[in-house]
């Protein structure tokens, strides 16, 4: 069965007659067409899976082999959805509640047909990956290990955080990504103890701790991947949340099977961190759902997520850290496959500390 096939399996059950997906990585999900957020849209009905876009596509679509969908060319994307969805006589219509309130006033405006906000139809879809798709990942994955192994032969004391993550984005390019997931963290020094920084201005230094998270899209799939490294002689301190971070990750990993919840696996780690006393420099959740986008279900799972259960082929990331203000911080982030037999790690790149310039 087709993905489009499985979402028109299920219009019934939710007691409507068409669904309407505006999201790009839905679109591409379902269809395998790359249309830009904004071009245009998918409308499924029982029967048909039809492509809204304009002229600018249409020489693609021509060229578009997949026999479940046709296109309709227009420049007057939402009078057209008016008059499909009348012609195949659709009474209610889904559509993605992620719209824009701007696309929502059009759709109030236009429609005949009854509109009904959904939550996370197709997305759920996503959370399980296929055999081709776990290819997909495992690609990304690999490339961004060898992107890894890349720079620490390209980092030295002197160069700026944004030098450095420019040479990454490069050779990531050049070696068969399309593009970042999201902006490249390199936080080095005291930076590092800021888990979202991004790459700046900053001199790396010897004795600097530097952290580098990065995702880049290899066939539409992005994996998303966190290392810490140490120039020089780095605190002893550092040198000791290293191994309790590493020793984190490792005890979740370990942990991961089908059926277990959020908040269970999480606590694996996060325990682990606590009882060597840095708790409260653990600020953020264990980890996150991977595939088209580089958070996307499950979602982000963490001491309150009793809601959140692994699935066989879901891909989640398990991303402890700790981050003492002033000093600097460590995270080590891996992707990992969930199945019936425990975890299969995607990210080939090593845990152990590296020194660069010993």
């Amino acid at each position: 069965m087709t993905r489009i096939e499985r979402l028109q399996k299920r219009l019934p059950k939710l007691y409507i007659d068409a669904f309407l997906v505006t999201s790009h990585d839905n679109i591409f999900y379902l269809t395998g067409f790359d249309l830009m957020e904004g071009d245009g849209y998918l409308l499924v009905t029982a029967n048909d899976a039809i492509i809204v876009s304009d002229d600018r596509y249409q020489l693609a679509l021509e060229e578009f082999e997949n026999d479940e969908v046709v296109a309709t060319i227009t420049r007057d994307y939402y009078g057209a959805l008016n008059r499909i969805c009348q012609a195949l006589k659709v009474t209610v219509l889904g559509y993605e509640d992620t719209i824009s309130y701007r696309l929502y006033d059009i759709l109030d405006e236009v429609m005949v047909a009854d509109i009904v906000p959904f939550t996370n139809l197709v997305e759920k879809m996503r959370m399980v990956k296929d055999s081709g798709e776990l290819v997909k990942l495992q690609r990304a994955a690999d490339l961004q290990a060898q992107g890894y192994q890349y720079i620490l032969g390209q980092v030295h004391p002197g160069m700026t955080e944004r030098a450095l993550a420019n040479r990454l984005d490069f050779w990531m390019k050049e070696h068969g990504a399309s593009g970042a997931s999201f902006p490249t963290i390199i936080a080095s020094g005291a930076n590092s103890a800021k888990p979202h920084a991004t790459a700046g201005n900053r001199v790396i230094a010897d004795g600097d701790v530097v952290t580098l998270d990065f995702g880049y899209f290899v066939d539409g799939y992005t994996a998303d991947m966190t290392r810490t490294f140490a120039i020089g002689s780095i605190d002893p301190e550092l040198r000791d949340v290293y191994e309790i971070v590493n020793t984190a990750r490792q005890q979740v990993i370990d942990h991961i099977h089908v059926g277990i919840h959020g908040d269970t696996l999480d606590a694996y780690g996060r325990q682990l961190i606590a009882t060597a006393g840095y708790g409260d420099e653990f600020n953020h959740g264990m980890g996150h759902g991977i595939g088209l986008a580089v958070h996307e279900l499950p979602a982000s799972y963490g001491p309150a997520t009793t809601d959140v259960k692994l699935h066989n082929n879901e891909v989640v990331t398990v991303e402890p850290g700790i981050y003492i203000p002033e000093i600097g911080g460590v995270r080590i982030e891996d992707d990992v496959v969930v199945t019936h037999g425990g975890s299969r790690v995607l990210t080939t790149a090593p845990t152990d500390l590296l020194i660069v310039g010993d």
